[in-house]
C-alpha cells in the first residue's frame, strides 16, 4: 500500500515551513516513528517521524519552501521492514559511503556539525555518544582534542581560498530580524546599567557546588541566582513583568522567565514557567534541558511561546557590556555580562573584586526610570547578599518587621 507523507500542522500561526534536510535517503527502508526529515519554521526546527514502516520515495527536496499539507514523500508499506533491514545491513557495512551520506545516517546535531565544519573534521570518524548514536558537540570537541592532529587542523585552515558561498536566509533568521527591527521602531526602549560584586555568589557556589551536583545531578550555575533575584524583583515591580499595548496593560502574577539560548541557527528563548515557584535545583535542571534541546533543534513550540521577562547572558561569549533588545511583547530584558576582576573602592580602600555589568533594557512607555533603576538595584542587592534571595529582602529586617 502506498501512503502519502505530508507536511503536518505544526502550530496555529505557522502556514509555511522549509524542509531543511532529509535524515534518510531515497529508497531507504524506514521504521515506524523513525525521524525522516527536519522542518524549519519561523520559530523552531522540528523532526518529522514516519507514520508507518516501509520503503520511502522522496518527492520534496532539501531547501524547499512548503505549505502545510504539501506532499513530501510516499511510503510503500508492503515492504517487510525487519527482513529488508536484515538483508541490507551487510551491504551497508561493505559499501563505501560518501561523507555527506555518513553525516546524515549518523545524525549529527546542528552545533556539532558547525564545529566540525569550522575545524575541518570529518564527522564520519567521530564516535557518537548521544541518543541513538547521535554525534554531539562534546563528541566533536573530544575528537579534536584526542583524535585529530593540531597540525592537520591548522594546515587545513591556512588554505588561501577566496571562494564565496551564499546561503538561503532561514525562516527563523527572517523572523528574528523582523522582530528586532519592530521592537526598535515600535517601543520607547532605553537601557539602564549597574554593576554587581559577584564575590558572595561565587563563594556560595564554591562552598556548595560539589554537594549540589552530587545531590541533584546538575551544576550550580550563575543563572539560577539571577532567575531567583529577578523573580523576587519582578513581584516587587510588576510593571517590569507586564505587557503593554496602546489600549491596555496586562500585569502578570506569575514569572515566566525566557532564557536566551544561542544556537547554530539563531537565537531562541525557551521559557521557565512559574519560575517564582521553582527551587534553585529545578531552575538549573530545566535550563539544562531547554538549552540542550535548543542547541539540538528539538524544542517544541509550546516551550518557546509566552514569557513575561527575559534574561540573556552575553558574558559566556566574553561580552563586557551591551544593550539587549526587548523580547516583544515583554516590557524588559536583563543582560548579564562577563565577570571580570576590577579595582573598586570598598570601605575606603581600593580592592580587587569580580565584577559584572548588568544592563536592563525596558519600554519607557510602561516602565518609568525610577522603576527600572530600582528593579536593577534590587537585583544587585540580592546577588551581593545571597541570603536576601530567600525572601527578596533582608531576612533579619523581615524578622523584625522593618
Amino acid at each position: 500500500m502506498i501512503i502519502s507523507l505530508k507536511v503536518p500542522t505544526i502550530g496555529e500561526s505557522i502556514n509555511e515551513v522549509t524542509l531543511s534536510r532529509w535524515l534518510v535517503k531515497d529508497g531507504d527502508i524506514v521504521a515506524l516513528d523513525q525521524s525522516l526529515c527536519e522542518f524549519e519554521s519561523d520559530k523552531a526546527t522540528l523532526e518529522f517521524p514516519s507514520e508507518k514502516s516501509g520503503k520511502i520515495k522522496i518527492i520534496a527536496q532539501e531547501g524547499a519552501d512548503l505549505k502545510i499539507g504539501d506532499e513530501i514523500a510516499t511510503l510503500d508499506t508492503d515492504f517487510a521492514v525487519a527482513a529488508a533491514v536484515k538483508t541490507e545491513a551487510p551491504v551497508k557495512e561493505e559499501s563505501p559511503v560518501a561523507p555527506q551520506e555518513v553525516k546524515k545516517e549518523l545524525h549529527v546535531t546542528p552545533l556539532a556539525e558547525k564545529i566540525a565544519e569550522e575545524n575541518k573534521v570529518d564527522v564520519s570518524k567521530v564516535p557518537g555518544t548521544g541518543t541513538g548514536g547521535r554525534i554531539t558537540k562534546d563528541d566533536v570537541l573530544r575528537f579534536i582534542k584526542e583524535g585529530a592532529s593540531p597540525k592537520e587542523i591548522i594546515a587545513a585552515r591556512k588554505q588561501n581560498s577566496r571562494n564565496q558561498t551564499q546561503e538561503k536566509v532561514s525562516k527563523l533568521r527572517k523572523t528574528i530580524a523582523k522582530r528586532l527591527v519592530a521592537v526598535k521602531n515600535e517601543t520607547a526602549m532605553l537601557t539602564t546599567f549597574n554593576e554587581v560584586d559577584m564575590s558572595a555568589v561565587m563563594a556560595v557556589r564554591e562552598k556548595y557546588k560539589a554537594a549540589f551536583e552530587k545531590k541533584y545531578g546538575v551544576g550550580l550555575g550563575f543563572m539560577s541566582f539571577f532567575v531567583r533575584a529577578c523573580c523576587n524583583a519582578l513581584q516587587e515591580f510588576p510593571a517590569v513583568n507586564a505587557y503593554f499595548n496602546e489600549e491596555q496593560v496586562t500585569f502578570n502574577d506569575f514569572c515566566d522567565i525566557s532564557i536566551a539560548v544561542s544556537t547554530p541557527k539563531g537565537l531562541v528563548v525557551p521559557v521557565l514557567r512559574n519560575a517564582e515557584s521553582m527551587s534553585m535545583a529545578e531552575v538549573e535542571l530545566k535550563i539544562k534541558e531547554l538549552a540542550t534541546k535548543g542547541r539540538e533543534g528539538t524544542l517544541a513550540l509550546e516551550e518557546m511561546q509566552g514569557g513575561s521577562f527575559t534574561i540573556t547572558n552575553g558574558g559566556v561569549f566574553g561580552s563586557l557590556m551591551s544593550t539587549p533588545i526587548i523580547n516583544a511583547p515583554q516590557s524588559a530584558i536583563l543582560g548579564m555580562h562577563k565577570i571580570q576582576e576590577r579595582p573598586i573602592a570598598f570601605n575606603g580602600q581600593v580592592v580587587i573584586r569580580p565584577m559584572m555589568y548588568l544592563a536592563l533594557s525596558y519600554d519607557h512607555r510602561i516602565i518609568d526610570g525610577k522603576e527600572s533603576v530600582s528593579f536593577l538595584v534590587r537585583v544587585k542587592e540580592q546577588l551581593e547578599k545571597p541570603e536576601q534571595l530567600l525572601f527578596g529582602m533582608d531576612p533579619v529586617g523581615l524578622l523584625l518587621e522593618m
